[in-house]
């Protein structure tokens, strides 16, 4: 199996969105991996020195082979935080690993943004995305199984073997 890192875009340290991500994972790849949450770096992103916790981040996101990347939905798209930090990744980083891109979101109306706003960024990265991101609506969260497992069962196809 190849590395897995759980990256969680959500600003608030232990959200909804960061239980979601690691419970996607976990259905869709067996484990979460490394989680990395970006509440705790938030204040260190923009730093005019470099922070060996945000570096140690990065590289991790790096060496990933698959990638869940989550968000609460913000003004229709993913957070900027979340932005923030894959901004400071070079061209290409994500050139031959998996992403799969989550969004947490109130209402239905958002559900577009995962594909029409979140897979392009990652695919601008270089990943490749293999399958529809995943819009989980907060009323869903206290039955999640319901909408993981056809979630992963479509995913277990499009992912390569060592996955």
């Amino acid at each position: 199996m190849g590395s897995i890192v759980t990256l969680v875009g959500n600003p608030r340290s232990g959200s909804r969105t960061l239980t979601v991500a690691v419970a996607a994972a976990e259905a869709a790849l067996g484990s979460a991996g490394d989680v990395v949450d970006l509440a705790g770096l938030a204040p260190h992103l923009f730093a005019p020195q470099p922070v060996a916790a945000v570096e140690v981040a990065l590289d991790l996101v790096k060496d990933a082979d698959v990638l869940v990347v989550a968000s609460p939905t913000y003004k229709g798209t993913y957070t900027g935080l979340l932005k923030a930090f894959l901004d400071r990744l070079p061209p290409q980083a994500l050139a031959g690993k998996y992403a799969l891109p989550l969004l947490v979101m109130g209402g239905a109306q958002h559900a577009l943004a995962v594909e029409v706003h979140f897979r392009p960024l990652l695919v601008e990265l270089g990943a490749i995305v293999p399958t529809p991101g995943l819009a989980v609506l907060e009323s869903q969260i206290a039955d999640l199984d319901a909408v993981l497992k056809p979630w992963a069962e479509r995913l277990a196809g499009q992912l390569p073997a060592r996955v």
